[in-house]
């Protein structure tokens, strides 16, 4: 019977399968807390990790004398090395598409809440002596408007079917779908992402992390004054430092951002103290249905591997992994 240590607390529904799988004799670390120390000290016994967002390092790798597979809870493994585990040949597995109507429905909240002004709105309520704010006309609608998602993966798609439903006219940036086979249906591509960044009303941020930034200062400097911006992405993905500029010159009217350069931000961060940015905690992926998903496939994941019977498109690191 294998060893599994799952280092992060997992949805109920993921608590009652690892207490089926103790009773068909699994041996099973669970440890609740989320950093690296809480579960380096147990990694030398486990067979398979399972792993919510803390850090996976080399060094942690290193004393993993029996690791086969590291299964992900979630699709993103920014923080994980992944050469390491290459190097070793283990394997790493992410859940897959579990996450992607929760995280589209998230930028969905995020637009609508910017264009409404949904922080000022609510503030106005609280503080009596701002209720005429309402006369200033500050929140717009997002019918009929224009739509340019970065990203046109899952969460891309389904965030399309949702935006067409409020009539918005809606172009996508993906270079590698453009190569590589654009998916059916409506939504027009387009390979300059200037003259896209320029067209647009409003702009939703799937796009996975990169070396720099895949909107910086030039990319806001194309975008229309007032736009409204939804990141639901990666961290780094949005310059911080040139998003602060373009808020304070007014060329983003509104932002929702769900992800940071450092998480959880510094006590001390600028976006605190801005009425135009929506803020939340990295949580467009964490709804109660998409957590008890994400729980399920990523044991699951961990027992398939070790069985052999993984659905390889699951795993990232399949081209350097032994036969």
């Amino acid at each position: 019977m294998p060893h599994l240590l799952v280092a992060g607390k997992l949805h109920p529904a993921g608590e009652a399968l690892l207490q089926q799988l103790r009773e068909r004799g699994v041996s099973i670390d669970y440890v609740k807390e989320v950093s690296e120390p809480s579960y380096t000290h147990l990694i030398h016994k486990a067979d398979a990790l399972i792993i919510r967002t803390q850090p996976l390092s080399a060094s942690t790798i290193a004393k993993a004398n029996k690791l086969k597979i590291v299964s992900r809870h979630g699709v993103g493994y920014d923080s994980v090395d992944l050469d390491a585990l290459n190097a070793r040949g283990i394997g790493l597995a992410v859940v897959g598409d579990v996450n992607s109507i929760s995280v589209a429905e998230h930028a969905m909240m995020q637009l609508l809440a910017a264009a409404k002004r949904t922080i000022l709105a609510h503030n106005s309520v609280k503080n009596f002596d701002e209720w005429n704010w309402r006369n200033n006309l500050e929140q717009q609608e997002i019918s009929g408007k224009r739509l340019l998602i970065l990203g046109y993966g899952r969460i891309g798609r389904h965030l399309a079917r949702m935006a067409a439903g409020f009539q918005m006219e809606i172009r996508a940036f993906d270079p590698y779908l453009q190569e590589n086979g654009w998916p059916k249906g409506d939504v027009t591509p387009v390979t300059n992402l200037y003259e896209a960044l320029a067209w647009a009303d409003c702009i939703s941020v799937h796009v996975p992390h990169a070396d720099k930034p895949a909107i910086d200062a030039p990319e806001f400097a194309a975008m229309k004054r007032g736009v409204i911006i939804a990141n639901t992405a990666r961290g780094g993905v949005i310059c911080e430092t040139a998003l602060l500029k373009a808020i304070k010159d007014g060329k983003v009217g509104a932002i929702g951002l769900d992800v940071f350069d450092t998480e959880p931000p510094i006590e001390s961060s600028p976006l605190f103290g801005l009425n135009q940015v929506l803020l939340s905690p990295h949580i467009a992926g964490l709804t109660n249905e998409c957590s008890e998903r994400m729980a399920i496939a990523s044991i699951e994941n961990a027992l398939n591997y070790l069985d052999g019977n993984i659905d390889t498109t699951l795993m990232v690191n399949r081209d350097a992994l032994p036969a």
